[in-house]
């Protein structure tokens, strides 16, 4: 009798155990998400190239690079088309669409020198906003990804981040970094992602 019960409780000591490590094991191979980052934005003035679209309004050009890091030792990312929608107060200052990539192991991958048209409708706001020194672009990052670890894919995970920088009156990122890092959206501020299927 007494033998059966200590029998049982090494029995469950063994699969607390086991089921211990495999929590453990699992949560080592859980791939962390990639950190994307805005590394520089600015908004030039528009008298160098700007041009006038049908309305009369004056189109300007916004220039940005950006920096996405795997952090996973072990695993690839895939990354569906990116698309990035940046905003002025509430106004949707122009948008832009990154195509598909693998981002390896433990890489950083940089676009740099990306450049967007600016909608004339928000041009001059924005404009006016940057030399009154009260200018703040947001920035939305929406696309999805795949993880791939140990050969094997996983499921399409969605993402839906962002964030946002102050534009000092030279047009450029205030701030001694001049960069920002997007962050999880709140479901207020969430982009539609009429583009992600």
């Amino acid at each position: 009798m007494c033998q059966a019960k200590n029998l049982y409780i090494w029995l469950l000591q063994v699969i607390g155990l086991l089921g211990l490590l495999a929590f453990c094991l699992w949560l080592s191979l859980r791939p962390r998400n990639p950190t994307v980052t805005v590394v520089e934005l600015s908004v030039p003035p528009g008298d160098n190239g700007s041009s006038v679209i049908g309305d009369g309004n004056q189109n300007g050009t916004l220039y940005y690079n950006l920096e996405i890091q795997n952090p996973n030792k072990d695993s690839n990312i895939y990354f569906d088309d990116i698309w990035l929608t940046f905003f002025n107060g509430q106004d949707r200052a122009a948008e832009d669409k990154i195509s598909a990539f693998k981002l390896g192991k433990d890489k950083t991958q940089r676009m740099a020198g990306r450049n967007v048209d600016v909608d004339g409708r928000v041009w001059k706001a924005l404009r006016n906003a940057i030399s009154n020194a009260t200018a703040e672009l947001k920035v939305g990052f929406v696309t999805r990804i795949r993880y791939r670890t140990w050969g094997i894919k996983s499921k399409h995970h969605g993402m839906n981040l962002q964030g946002s920088g102050k534009i000092g009156k030279d047009g450029k990122l205030l701030g001694k970094k001049k960069k920002f890092k997007l962050k999880h959206a709140s479901k207020k501020w969430r982009v539609k992602a009429s583009h992600i299927h």
